[in-house]
């Protein structure tokens, strides 16, 4: 029984390369009775080992390795995404500030040294405003080069076509809805996959009266984003 939270993929790859069979539990969906007087990693280990005694242990799926490399470049390619954008309001704020009117984030990603020079401001706000053009220009030539290798990957794999048939699912959210999906045919029914893509309302009733709200964090934060 090994607690890991980040950090499993090479442990887990070395069991299964070593003939262990590997089970990944599901902690969101374990529940514990609270009144419990001792709590504690043994008590834990305990507690899963008699579940999947059982046969009621949840658990969640290991993809292969090879698959979940593609889908963390693809999740990398979110990350320069958001990065970018962060050095793009900086410098849409910086000439809010200096003008009192905002550019557009297109006209951001048009400028050059040659036209930041062109601005009538002082030589250091130039400055800052050149280091965040300089930041989104490699990141765009970073964020090509992830979209080129994603498209190598899943660009001829038929559910990556099916995919981009759909009207108003193009090339990055039908690979965000390829990698982070997986096999489809680890969900039981179309449920489970609504519910995995946080596509489900969660509330709490009792005697038809709504109590409150929870869980809503439960299933995968890139499919909630990824649908139209």
């Amino acid at each position: 029984m090994v607690e890991s939270t980040f950090n499993w993929y090479w442990l887990v790859d070395g069991l299964q390369t070593a003939g262990y069979r590997v089970l990944l539990a599901n902690t969101n969906a374990i529940k514990k009775y609270d009144g419990l007087k001792h709590s504690g990693d043994e008590a834990d280990a305990r507690h899963l080992a008699h579940l999947l005694r059982l046969g009621i242990l949840p658990t969640g799926t290991i993809l292969p390795p090879e698959h979940r490399a593609v889908r963390d470049l693809a999740r990398k390619r979110m990350q320069l995404v958001r990065s970018r954008t962060t050095h793009i309001l900086a410098v849409e704020n910086i000439t809010a500030r200096q003008s009192g009117a905002r550019i557009s984030s297109d006209q951001v990603k048009r400028l050059t040294a040659e036209l930041i020079e062109q601005m009538p401001l002082h030589d250091d706000v130039r400055l800052a405003i050149k280091s965040n053009v300089a930041v989104i220009n490699t990141l765009n030539q970073e964020i090509d080069r992830h979209e080129k290798r994603l498209q190598e990957r899943v660009g001829a794999r038929p559910e990556y076509d099916f995919l981009t048939s759909v009207p108003g699912i193009g090339r990055v959210l039908a690979t965000t809805i390829l990698l982070e999906t997986g096999p489809i045919e680890r969900f039981a029914e179309v449920g489970n996959f609504a519910s995995y893509a946080r596509c489900v309302d969660s509330s709490r009733t009792s005697n038809g009266k709504k109590k409150g709200e929870g869980n809503t964090k439960n299933g995968n934060k890139y499919l909630a984003w990824a649908p139209p």
